[in-house]
Formats: C-alpha cells, sequence, structure tokens
C-alpha cells in the first residue's frame, strides 16, 4: 500500500524497462491452454509482468504427478481432484491481485467458443498433443489470432509461433504426423481421451525455460510498435530448440504456409447476434437467424462436435439414446455397463453434422448439441455462407468487452 492506495503493479520496476508499455499491458488479453507444467510457468510469469486479462483453458484435474512440476499446485489439491484451471486463476490472482482472471474447465474446441478466441491478443499454448495442437491451430487461424506453441520432453523444449498469412501448425506436419492425427480422429468420439493418453518425461526446469520463453515472445506481440520498428524479432516463421543435456541453443528458420491447407480459414465477416445464445433453443435460433440475413433456408454447421442421437449395437442390435455431443460420448459409454463391456468395434453412432428444418430435435438448445458459449457458428442459406456470434454469451466474460484506451 502506499499512501492508503494499492500501488500500480510494476510501479518503479517495469518502467525502467524502455519498451515496456505499462497501459498496453494492463489492457492485454492473453489465452494459456493448458494448465500443466508449461502452463503453470507462463501463468505465473503472466500475472508477474501484470498481464490485464488472463484466460485459463483446461478440462483436466490435478493429480500428485503433476506436483513435482507445477507451482501453482498443492498436495491438497490433488487430494480433492480439483480443476487444473480453477486452482490456476485461484493462485495467480494471489500473485497479483490487480488481474482479472478467467477460467474455463473444458476442452479448447468443444468448450470453448471461437468468440472468446476473437477477442484474445494472443493466445499461448502449452499442449502435450499433436491433436490438440491442430485444434487450436485452426480456431486460432479461423479467429485471426497469433499463438505461441510450447513443448517439453526431458531436458529438451521447443518455441514457436503461427499467425494467419505467415506460419500454420497444420503445414509444419510431417505426412507420418498428419497420418497419425487422422487415425485419432477416424475414431468417432475419442478425441479427447486420445489428448490424455500416456505421460511425457519432463522436468521442472524445461518447463520454467520453455514456459518463461512463451510469456517473452508474448510481450513482444503485445507490444507491436517495438517488432515493426525492428526493436523486438518475434518467432513468428522460427523454430527455437533448446537442449539441455550439452546446452544448446539454436534458432532455426521454420516458415510453412501451403496455399491448399485447410486450416487457413478466416473468418473475418462476422455477424453478431445479441439475441443469440448457446442456451437458445434450435428451433427459435433458426427463426432469428432467418430475419436477421432475410433468407428461408438455414443450416448450422456444427464445426466442431458432432451431435449423437443414437448408439447401435451390430451383434444384437440393442439401441442406446445419449443424446450429447460427440466429445462426451467416451464418459457416456465408460458410465453405461451395458456399453462399456462392448467392444468398441461392434458399436456404431448415428451422428449430425449439419441441423437444418429436418432435425428432429429443435427443442433442444445449441449448447446441448454440441456448440459452446460465446461461439461463432457458421450458417449454410440459399444465399451463401455466414459466420455468426452468439454475441448474449458475452456477458458471461465480464472483463472482455471492456473498452481499450
Amino acid at each position: 500500500m502506499e499512501n492508503g492506495t494499492l500501488q500500480t503493479w510494476g510501479k518503479e520496476v517495469f518502467d525502467l524497462l524502455s519498451w515496456y508499455k505499462n497501459e498496453t499491458v494492463r489492457q492485454a488479453r492473453v489465452m494459456v491452454v493448458g494448465a500443466g507444467a508449461l502452463g503453470n510457468e507462463a501463468l505465473k510469469n503472466l500475472a508477474l509482468f501484470g498481464v490485464g486479462n488472463i484466460y485459463i483453458v483446461d478440462f483436466d484435474t490435478i493429480e500428485f504427478s503433476n506436483l513435482t512440476r507445477s507451482i501453482l499446485f498443492r498436495p491438497e489439491d490433488a487430494d480433492k481432484g480439483l480443476y487444473k484451471a480453477e486452482v490456476a486463476a485461484e493462485r495467480i490472482r494471489e500473485i497479483n491481485p490487480q488481474i482479472n482472471v478467467q477460467c474455463v474447465c473444458g476442452h479448447l474446441a468443444s468448450e470453448v467458443g471461437l468468440g472468446l478466441y476473437r477477442k484474445m491478443d494472443v493466445v499461448i499454448g502449452c499442449l502435450d498433443s499433436r491433436l490438440a495442437r491442430l485444434q487450436l491451430n485452426r480456431l486460432c487461424m479461423r479467429a485471426n489470432v497469433p499463438w505461441i506453441d510450447g513443448g517439453i520432453e526431458n531436458l529438451t523444449g521447443n518455441v514457436r509461433i503461427f499467425r494467419q498469412n505467415e506460419n500454420c501448425y497444420e503445414c509444419s506436419l510431417t505426412e507420418h504426423a498428419k497420418q497419425h492425427i487422422s487415425q485419432q480422429l477416424s475414431c468417432a468420439g475419442v478425441a479427447q481421451r486420445n489428448e490424455q493418453a500416456g505421460r511425457t518425461p519432463t522436468t521442472p526446469v524445461i518447463a520454467s525455460i520453455i514456459g518463461a520463453i512463451e510469456v517473452q515472445e508474448a510481450m513482444k506481440l503485445l507490444h507491436k510498435k517495438e517488432v515493426d520498428s525492428g526493436l523486438f524479432t518475434p518467432l513468428t516463421g522460427k523454430w527455437l530448440h533448446y537442449e539441455g543435456m550439452h546446452n544448446r541453443i539454436a534458432v532455426y528458420d521454420s516458415r510453412s504456409f501451403d496455399e491448399d491447407c485447410p486450416s487457413h480459414e478466416c473468418w473475418n465477416d462476422v455477424f453478431q447476434m445479441s439475441s443469440l445464445s448457446a442456451d437458445t433453443r434450435i428451433s427459435d435460433a433458426f427463426s432469428q437467424i432467418r430475419r436477421c440475413l432475410n433468407v428461408n433456408e438455414v443450416e448450422i454447421n456444427l464445426r466442431n462436435d458432432k451431435f449423437v442421437d443414437i448408439i447401435v449395437s451390430k451383434n444384437d442390435n440393442q439401441k442406446f439414446t445419449p443424446m450429447l455431443p460427440e466429445s462426451k460420448i467416451p464418459d457416456y459409454i465408460d458410465q453405461n455397463y451395458d456399453l462399456y463391456t462392448r467392444p468398441r468395434t461392434e458399436l456404431n453412432q448415428n451422428t449430425y453434422e449439419n441441423i437444418d428444418r429436418n432435425f428432429p430435435y429443435k427443442r433442444l438448445t445449441l449448447r446441448e448439441i454440441g456448440i459452446p458459449y460465446y461461439d461463432v457458428i457458421e450458417v449454410t442459406t440459399e444465399h451463401g455462407l455466414y459466420h455468426i456470434e452468439l454475441t448474449g454469451d458475452a456477458g458471461r466474460y465480464p472483463f472482455i468487452n471492456q473498452e481499450k484506451v
């Protein structure tokens, strides 16, 4: 405290840095996807820098194995099986009470709306699977937001930056890696489970190093004028590789942006509909969209998460009716003994990828069929393709629509 008033975070410390713009950092919006070892380090550094608005995304809970590498977690958190995102949010608020922090305890694609991604200045990826990186890359490309990828294993780590029209994660993948991801995606409903399979051997030291570099790159991207002036050189189109066994660090050229890559779609022309929410019934959503766009035919394309109404056992034709987004099917199977004991190859599921006037469950809400809050939905009409933001959900993110000075 200073004269009874809370002193501005970083005053008389960061002000000594010629490039540091306090207001820019205070108003910045940064999302961290993945709150494990790497995410812990990135979040801690963002809080120390005073980044004003931080959003944390992670669907996992804390285990005792996380404690050796995760500075924000405690044994009691593992005892209770608390969500990583919630605990990380609470702990970085303790580090810096002046920041705004909000978390989403869910999957980066099926439970985080594109409207939230669109509001970010930068996204930091702290992920441990190619599939998750591919999904994050496609979302950030659609939102036209740069994202920083960090990866760690043993005593080695890598950092790269991907952004629209410059560098793309999917374009950087080898054919073997793409085939492996395709095999994961071809197994309907198990993509999220595949992401959780296995553990990567890492150390707290490599997480600290790579997490620090990711935040350093984020600070560069936030200070756009300094980048444009040549004061900073971010890692866009580069690949930073750190090898701790023999203390080697190298930066390689690594720019990939192929013309025919499916990840490059950019949803710039977005209609904001304040009357639409993920809690809107499908029948009402159709009526509102028809009026807004002055069209007769509306088809909602489920780009991230198909809807499953029926699972049928090929062996005895027994039917099950989950009525759930595909991302929730693995848990549904685990909790149903009759399904769990059957071989997965015996099960067929009926899925909806496109929702039109013939969809038989129009009393369901958009969220119930797999569309997250504050999403941008792709809609096909007789006049063409449109992208519509569920702006009615913006109030769920209280810091997101504050005007920047």
